[in-house]
């Protein structure tokens, strides 16, 4: 007999919305991170330059006579580091400057590795990437997912990621649909859009007509050091738009289906879904079988009802469950969770504002207001929608790191070194617990 198809409408994402940070109020948010600061140097220290065609050794034996003192190093080139007592600085640069074989005469400046990223809202709003005990407006967050310390080594560069949603904005173009741009925001990310689908419209141009896709997208690989903004986590990914879902969050089983298949059977190494339903499918079950044959991590979020039963196609054991946390490290109350959960990842909670920043704890990046996709802010939204990405995220830098493992162990790296929460072990509210960035891409099967 005939099996009957099933149509089910999508449950999206159960988010709060702030009002937009628009790029109109960026002088208040304005804050330069990892830069530096040239008020400070070895207090002892100066650095004495030679001009061009000076016997270095001798020249520096006459400075040494004139202080009094050794050098402390030789640079490689024609200058050289000296040790005096501070007080006696001023005095001494300009007693040398008086040497014609001397062209400068300097401070030794301390630098700072530039382990921040400069995009103007990474801090204190990006609460949920930072590394533990880095401070949001003076609060220490020990619940981010340590993607600073992982960018010093990998940033995602050669692994491709699918996010299948409401379509992202990846591209300036009209139709008789509408009018769309690109991000300013993803400027800079990589996009796969010789493969980009739209399976809501049957095109090759998946633009995001609701702001959600947009929004995840930036999670995963917003356009990063560009001083603009927000950071992304595996921000030297390539994105492959697929969407699946229309202009109000929702779509069909099979439209997802065929998203899943279509991603597995161009390139994609990781699939993001922001998205989900309470019932199970055999067609959706087939798909998300199809892509996991094909080597491919597939992150799903839980769902949004704080049901103890995780939505459907996160329940999948092929699938990696992504349930949310706060700033402070607490499931929020909207997570579902159950025996299916696999991770946790920051979603937000825009009931509470833990870190003192003035504005509610969601997950900040660039998108648009739902019907307006050419006009651009920086939103705050909240949802295990906010919490997948993080792990896909994560999954892409893992990948960089291990081009060849597969995608059972890259959910060993990512479950093995999370960050254990709630009770010892795996549990049903945190699964195995927060990903974490730094420690997943070290990890040696």
């Amino acid at each position: 007999m005939r099996k009957s198809l099933i149509i089910a409408t999508v449950f999206f994402v159960l988010f709060a919305l702030l009002s937009p940070i628009v790029q109109g109020s960026e002088p208040l948010f304005v804050q330069e991170c990892g830069v530096v600061d040239k008020g400070e140097s070895v207090p002892d220290e100066i650095i004495v330059g030679f001009r061009e065609g000076v016997d270095v050794a001798k020249a520096t034996k006459k400075v040494e006579s004139i202080l009094g003192t050794m050098i402390a190093r030789k640079g490689i080139k024609n200058f050289v580091v000296f040790k005096i007592p501070p007080h006696i600085i001023n005095a001494v640069n300009r007693l040398l400057l008086q040497d014609p074989d001397i062209e400068y005469v300097e401070p030794n400046y301390i630098a700072y590795a530039f382990d921040l990223p400069n995009d103007l809202y990474f801090s204190p709003y990006q609460w949920n990437l930072y590394d533990y005990g880095m401070k949001s407006n003076g609060y220490a967050s020990n619940y981010g997912v340590q993607a600073v310390s992982a960018w010093k080594t990998t940033t995602g560069g050669g692994v491709k990621v699918a996010v299948v949603d409401t379509g992202v904005a990846y591209e300036d173009y009209s139709d008789s649909l509408g009018t769309y741009a690109r991000a300013p925001d993803l400027a800079q990310t990589n996009f796969d859009t010789q493969d980009a689908y739209d399976f809501v419209n049957n095109d090759a141009h998946p633009n995001d007509d609701n702001g959600h896709g947009t929004h995840v997208t930036g999670t995963i690989a917003q356009s990063t050091n560009n001083s603009l903004g927000c950071a992304g986590i595996a921000y030297g990914a390539t994105i492959l738009p697929i969407k699946v879902l229309n202009a109000s969050g929702s779509g069909t089983y099979d439209a997802i289906a065929n998203g899943i298949m279509w991603a597995a059977d161009h390139g994609a190494r990781v699939i993001n879904m922001s998205l989900g339903g309470k019932t199970g499918s055999t067609t959706l079950s087939n798909a998300i079988k199809y892509a996991y044959g094909k080597g491919v991590v597939i992150v799903c979020a839980s769902g949004n009802d704080g049901r103890p039963s995780v939505s459907y196609p996160a329940a999948y054991t092929e699938c990696i469950a992504v349930g949310s946390t706060r700033f402070d490290g607490n499931r929020v109350r909207y997570s579902n969770y159950g025996s299916a959960l696999d991770l946790v990842a920051p979603g937000g909670d825009m009931s509470v504002d833990q870190n003192k920043d003035g504005y509610k704890d969601g997950i900040l990046q660039q998108t648009f207001a739902s019907g307006k996709p050419t006009s651009f802010g920086w939103y705050f939204f909240q949802g295990t929608s906010m919490a997948s990405p993080h792990v896909a995220g994560v999954a892409a830098l893992v990948l960089s790191m291990h081009s060849t493992f597969t995608n059972e162990q890259v959910r060993q790296a990512l479950q093995s070194t999370a960050k254990d929460l709630g009770t010892a072990g795996w549990d049903k509210y945190y699964g195995y617990g927060l990903v974490n960035a730094a420690l997943a891409i070290t990890y040696n099967p």
